[in-house]
């Protein structure tokens, strides 16, 4: 690489310090953590998103339990000798100023490295702001050569590249640092910035330099699923890519990684299993509580993707990152493959537009017409709550055409939800209950959408309308993230709905029953213990009941129950359905009865290093079977959640419409085809 490559490389790596600074001032102003310091140290305000806040509230409470446990463990003693804290990529964070203002730095001092621009930034500051000239006391300035920008008693600033090595030992020496002493190194999205030749020979000298340390790093892993995929482009697009993803994919081969480079013990951990096991559960309700939140998947996969470790050497504690006696993140791995669906695109750009969006519903109208409409995805150009239905069409033996319909006539309008239901009616006519226009904006009343479809001399008129078919005072039907199935009691055609979230409520646990003919809520009877409350769950018609599988629960815990509404003589009872071996925790799939088979269809889970295919449960045996989805055929990952799905049973075919999210703070990904999946393989297997 040339040098005015690897420049412009060093100035975007600068540039994502700028960036990370803004959203961990957000991040204080918003009340997640405190941290008076923040707003001194950035020039400029930038209000990130819930979701935002949320991933590096977590980096933030990572990063203080390991820096809190050492000096804790360190200087306890009062015969203990003075520990060091070495930041490598430091930027605009405020862990000196912090530590300094809380009397944890009594028997400790903290070195800062970054690129010399950056560190002289950062002194400029300083000696720009009383408040912090304060805490750091008297201090002096290095000369224009020199490496060292600022020194106090406890504090020093370094301008150095991290590739120099041998300038990074001499300075850190020259500036008293003291390679005895328990030292703890961290680096914070640094190392992956780095080129892998570079980023392992600092790893080595650490571990030769330091005979008693911790080395806390917090970075980026797994690249190679759908979101992983979303989150090298977006860093190689903004010329800071990531190196050495591939060579360390996962936890595992980050810590054989220190482990091979000398360092005598190495823990690590994904953020999910941080934030489940390190954090308390009041805390979590505080942070869960502290702004209206709806993006659970990206949360979930943003902690999928990001890791602690901590490598230690010689006498420093190495139980940093033991999980308290109490709290074990249960892995739940699934058994290996039973076989293979493969995938393939269903629609060209020649046949019309595809469905690009998440968050909507679909319902298959006839066996030749699928019905979309609601969700957030692209309209005209940009991304918004999506006003336009999609229509998806078979040809005969021409296969698929699709087109977006505007709604037509005098009647309402589609009025933007999504996280709502939509269930068939008729060849023509379909119901959509519930959904939300912001989170915390229900989408109240019942609409009912009707399809019309006519050819004319040649020609095909196709057209969309909307009624308003239930009060809008309707409080039922104030939630989203719910189920609903058509059930049958008594040889009427009810609608269950059941679960999801509401404005008051982060999970509901009610259950309630329309009557179709009528548009009129019921009680019917349902006996036995319920289950727990939950949303973003799966839920489908099976013997005249409903199946519902997985979810997420009250403490956002994606749960892994099956349990079956039973018809009864008089109503329905909840009945368990035991399943071998146990069905990984899941939510944000889709589900299907086939051939007296229940497949669940992606989602998320957070207890399982693989990327959800399609289970396939024997509602007789209660045998449980993993599937993978093959996309070989599939030009770009299948990110598969907030997606639907439309069961061809004739066919043993399944059409995926639509998913993605909002991935952190790397944008919004939509999954650009509609796909078919091929289940044939069912019918001869097992």
């Amino acid at each position: 690489m040339g040098p005015r490559r690897r420049e412009r490389r060093a100035g975007a790596v600068r540039n994502t310090n700028d960036s990370s600074a803004l959203s961990k001032r957000s991040l204080a102003a918003r009340g997640y953590v405190r941290d008076d310091f923040a707003g001194l140290l950035v020039t400029g305000t930038a209000r990130r998103t819930p979701l935002i806040h949320r991933g590096y509230y977590v980096r933030a409470r990572a990063v203080r339990h390991c820096v809190r446990a050492f000096l804790e463990q360190t200087c306890a003693l009062p015969d203990a000798p003075g520990a060091q804290l070495l930041s490598v990529g430091a930027g605009s964070d405020t862990l000196y100023f912090r530590l300094k203002s809380a009397g944890r730095l009594t028997r400790a001092a903290v070195w800062e490295v970054d690129f010399p621009d950056v560190a002289r930034r950062k002194a400029d500051r300083i000696r720009a702001t009383p408040e912090l000239r304060a805490l750091t006391g008297p201090f002096r300035e290095g000369g224009p050569a020199s490496a060292l920008v600022l020194e106090s008693l406890d504090y020093r600033i370094l301008g150095l590249d991290l590739r120099q090595l041998h300038r990074l030992d001499e300075a850190l020496l020259a500036t008293g640092l003291d390679a005895a002493a328990p030292t703890l190194l961290l680096a914070e999205a640094v190392l992956t910035y780095l080129e892998p030749e570079r980023a392992a020979a600092l790893i080595a000298w650490a571990a030769r330099r330091f005979p008693n340390a911790l080395f806390v790093i917090y970075e980026q892993m797994k690249p190679g699923d759908a979101f992983g995929q979303f989150m090298l482009q977006h860093f190689r697009q903004r010329n800071s890519p990531l190196h050495g993803l591939e060579s360390f994919p996962d936890v595992e081969a980050q810590r054989r990684r220190f482990l091979q480079a000398g360092w005598t013990a190495c823990r690590a951990m994904d953020m999910n299993a941080f934030y489940r096991c390190f954090l308390p559960p009041e805390e979590r309700q505080r942070i869960e509580y502290l702004e209206p939140f709806d993006e659970f998947e990206e949360w979930h996969l943003k902690c999928a993707h990001y890791f602690i470790l901590v490598a230690s050497k010689g006498a420093t504690p190495s139980q940093t990152l033991e999980f308290p006696p109490t709290e074990v993140f249960p892995w739940a791995d699934p058994a290996s493959p039973s076989g293979v669906f493969p995938a393939r695109v269903t629609l060209s750009d020649s046949q019309g537009p595809n469905l690009k969006r998440y968050g909507h519903a679909s319902a298959l109208l006839s066996p030749s017409v699928i019905l979309s409409a609601g969700g957030f995805g692209e309209q005209e150009g940009r991304h918004c709550r999506v006003s336009k239905f999609h229509l998806l069409l078979r040809y005969g033996d021409f296969g698929w055409k699709s087109s977006h319909i505007c709604n037509w006539g005098p009647g309402a309008k589609w009025d933007g939800r999504l996280y709502h239901t939509m269930t068939r009616l008729s060849d023509t006519e379909v119901l959509v209950l519930g959904g939300r226009l912001s989170p915390v904006t229900p989408a109240l009343g019942i609409l009912q959408v009707c399809f019309y479809k006519r050819e004319d001399n040649g020609t095909e008129d196709q057209k969309v309308t909307v009624t308003k078919a239930g009060s809008e005072e309707d409080s039922v039907l104030s939630r989203w993230r719910h189920s609903t199935t058509e059930v049958s009691y008594q040889n009427q055609k009810y609608l269950f709905v059941y679960g999801g979230r509401s404005v008051t409520e982060p999970v509901l646990s009610d259950w309630h029953f329309l009557h179709v003919e009528t548009m009129a809520w019921v009680r019917i009877s349902v006996a036995g213990d319920a289950p727990e409350a939950r949303h973003s769950h799966s839920a489908c018609t099976w013997q005249g009941g409903a199946l519902l599988a997985g979810g997420l629960g009250a403490s956002e815990e994606p749960l892994s129950s099956v349990v079956f509404l039973k018809p009864i003589s008089r109503g329905f009872c909840w009945e368990s359905v035991d399943i071998r071996p146990p069905v990984t925790p899941r939510y944000s799939h889709t589900a299907h009865v086939l051939n007296g088979k229940l497949l669940l269809v992606g989602g998320v889970w957070i207890h399982s290093s693989s990327v959800p295919g399609v289970t396939v449960i024997d509602l007789t045996t209660g045998l449980n079977f993993e599937y993978q989805i093959d996309t070989t055929c599939v030009p770009w990952p299948l990110m598969l959640h907030n997606h639907t799905s439309i069961l061809l049973p004739e066919e043993q075919k399944l059409v995926l419409l639509g998913g993605g999210g909002n991935c952190f703070s790397f944008g919004t990904y939509f999954n650009p085809y509609t796909l078919t999946l091929d289940l044939s393989s069912l019918s001869t297997e097992q």
